[in-house]
């Protein structure tokens, strides 16, 4: 008899140690996934602002070009100044990011210095300075927009949205604007089919115009963020099913707890 309880004793104990290892087993690889996955939407994010303030630089080495031989008066001076600091300050930013909610203080910065450089070109054609407006809906890098279009995605309903110049004159025309693409697996997409890993990104670019109703509903709503928009549900949903799942497999070892101790208890007795 006391051989059989040394036994059950320790099958009790084995079946505990299995357990507790698949469990942390199953944790472990949570833990890895999430941190994967935190560091492909830094990765996508940082790739995305590089490409921006790289981009920036050029219309920074055209813009030298377009004031040569203009005499610089002191509004034109205080632009191009603010043109030139925003790159500086862009890099910098971009170099200190370490998690991807950082990366829309490098767009941010990028959104202001374009309107700085739209100001400097306004001056030099002696035209108004230009009214500050969201960027561009299609590309947030062609700079603020100047007027607004009707256009719609593919597969999708028709809105109003924010363009530039160019995107407006070739919508307007029946043409494609130029649209931003990012980076998915082994293809480029729309910036906005891009999901969640690219939210940070176009957060900065539209952060100054989240009271702006339009841009709410369409840059901050179904568009740009319908993976931001799904998240919290899923979450959520998901918190759910741990939730249910740990219980489940509580009542499992507490029900095979109780099945061992009824034996242990019926040996001893």
């Amino acid at each position: 008899m006391e051989t059989m309880e040394y036994v059950l004793l320790l099958l009790v104990i084995a079946v505990v140690a299995y357990f507790a290892a698949r469990l942390g087993r199953n944790t472990q690889a949570m833990e890895r996934q999430r941190t994967a996955e935190i560091e492909s939407r830094l990765d996508a994010s940082r790739r995305a602002a590089e490409e921006d303030v790289t981009r920036f630089g050029e219309e920074l080495q055209r813009l030298d070009t377009d004031v040569a031989g203009h005499p610089l008066d002191e509004a034109m001076r205080q632009d191009y100044e603010r043109a030139l600091d925003a790159y500086e300050h862009a890099k910098e930013s971009l170099t200190a990011v370490t998690v991807a909610e950082e990366i829309r203080f490098v767009t941010e910065i990028l959104e202001e210095g374009r309107y700085a450089i739209a100001c400097v070109k306004a001056r030099v054609a002696g035209k108004p300075l230009p009214q500050k407006l969201p960027p561009c809906f299609f590309n947030p890098a062609h700079g603020p927009s100047s007027t607004n279009v009707d256009w719609a995605p593919a597969g999708g309903s028709l809105r109003s949205v924010p363009a530039c110049p160019a995107d407006a004159e070739r919508v307007l025309a029946g043409a494609d604007p130029y649209i931003r693409t990012v980076q998915v697996g082994a293809q480029r997409v729309p910036y906005w089919q891009g999901g969640e890993q690219y939210a940070p990104w176009a957060q900065g670019y539209y952060s100054h115009w989240r009271g702006n109703s339009l841009i709410r509903d369409i840059a901050v709503g179904a568009l740009v963020f319908q993976g931001i928009a799904s998240l919290p549900y899923l979450m959520d949903g998901l918190g759910h099913g741990l939730g249910d799942m740990g219980e489940g497999i509580g009542e499992g070892l507490g029900g095979l707890g109780e099945g061992f101790g009824d034996m242990l208890g019926d040996l001893f007795d």
